[in-house]
């Protein structure tokens, strides 16, 4: 079969032929419909993030997937099931963070993740993978089926800014979003149901497609070059909620000014080594004088896809076609990992999905 993988040291990926995968006990087998491209695919390629399987040379990417199960291999799953499967496999072994059913709380060396780090992903015509790991969704969300990972990333890091905020009463109103790429739009949609106002806060300056996109949904677009995060609460209000996607290091410590009292941080991006100065004794004031929250947050649970297959129903088809700027075969697939002022969320198709 053919599978899309970047060989260790060469910084591009490629079509590489590999054998179709025989489902082991517990396993099925999964003909690949769409797999989406994001960020943490192009750290994989220019090798700053992960690692191919060990024992090899390369990594099949690709960790946003949607296929139909091809053979259920006598498991609950029946052929012709649209189906997501999640990221993460226990290394060597099932440990704590596994049979507790929290592999997205094991910390960093008690996991593989498919596409990224220590496994092969789904960028490939098939894959097999147990049957927990796999998350059945409705056929009508099979074009669109490629999106539960990423919305399922936003779904984890909202409930642990609620959990920390659980304590007490607290009706968060404002929402500030610190990215505009898939993930921020799509979290931007995502909280929209649940907060009154929504703030997006991106680089690019007007006439811009995510622009037009935020927009759309109703929230409010902040042009960081002329408000940084620092002065949102005086050019707009302080955010009951802040969602940062960036991986820029002082974006961290920005948002707690950005903060209202009672409020919660949830961070995502994971930025690179970077010393700055910053004044820690007013941020720790800041934090205990006004019950502010960070929390951290990465990877995403089953519950999480779950939700998130809930979230993406309800989103419009005019939102997903806008968000999705470009759905490419394998003989086109290079296109799929552009990285320009054009390219919003793309994926890599290897099959179209036809109802049984």
């Amino acid at each position: 079969m053919n599978a899309i993988a970047v060989y260790d040291g060469e910084g591009e990926p490629v079509v590489t032929e590999k054998p179709r995968p025989t489902p082991a006990a517990g396993e099925a087998l999964v003909r690949t419909l769409r797999v989406g491209v994001d960020g943490t695919d192009h750290e994989v390629i220019a090798g700053g993030h992960g690692g191919s399987p060990e024992g090899e040379d390369h990594l099949v990417l690709g960790h946003e997937a949607v296929g139909v199960v091809e053979d259920p291999n006598g498991t609950a799953f029946e052929v012709g099931d649209v189906v997501v499967p999640t990221v993460r496999r226990p290394p060597n072994g099932e440990n704590e963070y596994f049979a507790r059913g929290e592999p997205d709380m094991a910390p960093d060396g008690q996991y593989h993740e498919r596409g990224i780090v220590g496994a092969h992903g789904f960028m490939a015509e098939y894959f097999t993978t147990p049957a927990e790991f796999l998350v059945e969704i409705p056929p009508a969300l099979a074009e669109w089926g490629f999106l539960v990972e990423p919305v399922s990333i936003a779904e984890k890091a909202i409930e642990h800014a609620y959990a920390s905020r659980s304590a007490f009463q607290w009706a968060p109103e404002s929402a500030l979003v610190l990215g505009n790429g898939s993930l921020g739009l799509l979290t931007v949609a995502t909280l929209d149901e649940s907060f009154e106002r929504v703030y997006c806060l991106g680089r690019r300056e007007r006439p811009d497609p995510t622009i037009d996109i935020i927009e759309s949904l109703g929230a409010t677009y902040v042009n960081s070059n002329e408000t940084p995060v620092s002065s949102v609460p005086d050019a707009y209000e302080p955010m009951d909620f802040v969602f940062e996607a960036t991986g820029y290091a002082p974006h961290a410590f920005d948002t707690i000014e950005a903060l209202a009292p009672n409020g919660v941080g949830a961070l995502l991006g994971v930025p690179g080594d970077w010393e700055f100065e910053i004044d820690g004794g007013r941020l720790h004031r800041e934090f205990v004088l006004h019950n502010k929250a960070l929390v951290g947050s990465v990877n995403s649970g089953y519950e999480h896809f779950e939700a998130a297959v809930d979230s993406l129903s309800r989103l419009s088809p005019g939102f997903l076609d806008d968000l999705v700027t470009g759905v490419y075969g394998l003989d086109e697939f290079e296109a799929a990992f552009a990285d320009d002022d054009t390219t919003i969320k793309t994926a890599v198709e290897f099959d179209t999905y036809e109802k049984r």
